[in-house]
């Protein structure tokens, strides 16, 4: 088989496919019906075009009767007059006229025959597109029918695209509403731990949150006595106020605490170009989320990502750090990207292991 016939056969086959899939049942049946009626017209018109033309012979027909009884007169009243050419002449286009006449028959019989097969053809026609209409009815609502049930099968079963599409959709939604609960359970957690500090919630880790949340009970209770006291009368012991333990002394020759020892729990950050700020180390969960984000920012390359991501870590710093004094000279734990610093600088800051640059340990 040649190329040029296989593709040929290909297309074919493709077109078919189109073809059928874009075909209704109930427009190719209206499409027959109408072609029967344009049949049966056309028959209509053929019969009334056989019936004009026989019409029309029988009109010459009877001119020429007219004209070879007149003929066959002026005959006679040349006769008559004693003018036996004229006779003569009158008879011989009298015989014409008879012949034309007898032609004229044959004719007009040849058209009334093909009139009544017309008719007779129209007539088996008409019963045709009746009968095809009648079935035709038939066969759309079985088609309607039949599609309905269709639909409403695949609908009940979820074969249909549509309810397909809303079972994902429905699917999707349970899993984001899970994801969200799961999330919230953590960071209920995370907060009920101490991990992260709500908004509002005074400075302080969560074992002073503890010690204030002690005296606030202790306070309640002498509080509670005072008024058991005035409302009954009777002297009621009220229970004294529990005060942290005091951390202990230091003894006498113990070194003095250098101020090293005071900044270990800070951590110094960098802005390149700008002032050096000082972070609790409890802000560091807080801190790393911002550092993955701009970490895979400048690794994905996204320009938009990396304008947000460090634009956000740089105003965490800013709001929680303490500014160092200019002529406090102490090395940096981080250094961080300036505001106006390209992605193609800040790729080049990058360290291997994907988070914020370990700045140098020469003084800033």
């Amino acid at each position: 088989m040649s190329i040029m016939r296989r593709m040929s056969d290909l297309f074919q086959q493709k077109a078919n496919k189109v073809l059928d899939r874009a075909e209704n049942p109930v427009e190719a049946l209206d499409l027959s019906y109408q072609k029967q009626m344009e049949s049966l017209q056309q028959v209509r018109r053929s019969v009334a075009d056989v019936l004009t033309s026989e019409k029309r012979l029988e009109i010459q027909a009877a001119q020429l009767q007219q004209n070879q009884e007149k003929l066959q007169g002026q005959a006679k009243l040349a006769l008559q007059q004693g003018r036996e050419d004229l006779a003569r002449l009158a008879l011989t286009r009298a015989q014409d006229a008879q012949t034309q006449l007898q032609s004229l028959q044959v004719q007009i019989a040849q058209m009334k025959d093909q009139e009544q097969k017309l008719e007779l053809t129209a007539q088996k026609l008409q019963a045709k597109v009746e009968a095809f209409r009648t079935q035709r009815e038939t066969m759309k609502a079985q088609y309607s029918a039949a599609k309905a049930t269709t639909q409403v099968g695949e609908a009940v079963t979820g074969l249909s695209e549509h309810m397909a599409d809303v079972n994902l959709m429905m699917e999707r939604a349970q899993d984001k509403t899970q994801q969200m609960q799961a999330r919230a359970a953590a960071i209920d957690s995370l907060v009920d731990s101490g991990t992260l500090d709500q908004i509002g919630i005074t400075s302080g880790d969560d074992i002073d949150r503890q010690l204030q949340s002690g005296l606030t009970t202790s306070q309640v209770d002498a509080q509670l006595a005072q008024l058991k006291q005035e409302v009954l009368g009777a002297p009621v012991e009220a229970p004294k106020l529990e005060a942290p333990a005091a951390a202990p002394t230091a003894p006498a020759d113990a070194p003095a605490a250098t101020p090293s020892d005071s900044t270990r729990a800070t951590v110094v950050v960098r802005i390149q170009g700008e002032d050096q700020y000082r972070l609790a180390v409890s802000e560091q969960p807080q801190l790393e989320p911002l550092d993955r984000a701009l970490s895979d920012a400048i690794s994905g390359q996204d320009q938009e990502s990396y304008r947000s991501a460090l634009a956000a870590l740089l105003n965490f710093v800013r709001a929680h750090g303490a500014k160092v004094a200019a002529d406090d000279l102490v090395s940096s734990d981080v250094v961080l990207p300036s505001e106006d610093m390209t992605l193609e600088e800040a790729t080049a800051l990058l360290s291997e292991d994907g988070n914020v640059v370990d700045a140098p340990a020469s003084p800033a």
